[in-house]
């Protein structure tokens, strides 16, 4: 995934509201800016950090300006951009980046299915090899050398883990894959000490059968990519 148009650095002053975050720019002028990011966002945005950010032409936007990457003092880059995730995992199967998805004709997205009214992020589809549904998660939370999911208490995220044991006791396959959007992240963990449900559910669907994969990425100003699966431990 490249972006279309360089970005440009900025200082955190902080983000609230969410959606909002203010910055100093090189300029020194302190604007606000969008935050595509619904999270807790913990370690991914303090006060000082060097933050990259893109703007928009697009005269109908309040905010042209959205924060993009975090720039940690040690040198570790974070996606912040959680919608990215999902761009980046149907780049990787289309280039055959990921593996064990690889041989599939037909590629769609955003497709409605299940029994809680959900979406699924990509699904797979081949004569041979059948179905495959896709949930995608972006992953940024580095705590203690290891990263973890989800950053806070995720009942959607627990309503995906059950829709995909459905999807996989109807006897298609079902995959959980998480995109790593923290170059510190080597090792990702289901975030028990944040939500154990989530926790509880992710062993309960690998024992069903959902395969679960955790894909690092190369983060840089001008382009982001997955390129090697990381180990996804449960213990």
């Amino acid at each position: 995934m490249h972006y279309p148009t360089p970005l440009q650095p900025a200082t955190l002053i902080k983000r609230y509201k969410r959606f909002l975050a203010d910055v100093i720019l090189e300029s020194g002028e302190e604007v606000t800016i969008h935050c595509a990011n619904t999270g807790a966002m913990t370690g991914c945005g303090d006060p000082g950090d060097k933050i990259w950010y893109s703007t928009s032409d697009n005269p109908k936007r309040k905010y042209s300006r959205s924060w993009e990457l975090t720039e940690k003092a040690n040198g570790d880059m974070i996606c912040i951009n959680t919608m990215k995730a999902n761009q980046l995992a149907k780049e990787a199967i289309e280039s055959d980046a990921i593996s064990q998805l690889v041989g599939y004709e037909n590629l769609t997205t955003e497709v409605k299915y299940g029994h809680e009214n959900s979406r699924i992020d990509i699904l797979l589809d081949d004569a041979k090899q059948g179905k495959c549904y896709i949930e995608v998660k972006s992953a940024s939370l580095l705590e203690g050398g290891c990263g973890y999911f989800p950053d806070t208490v995720s009942v959607r995220g627990q309503k995906h883990l059950r829709e995909l044991i459905a999807v996989k006791e109807s006897g298609h396959r079902a995959v959980l894959l998480f995109v790593i959007q923290h170059s510190g992240i080597k090792t990702l963990k289901p975030a028990k000490h944040l939500d154990k449900d989530y926790s509880d559910l992710v062993k309960q669907a690998i024992n069903r059968g959902v395969e679960v994969f955790a894909y690092a990425s190369t983060i840089e100003t001008h382009q982001i990519l997955l390129v090697e699966q990381i180990s996804f431990n449960c213990d």
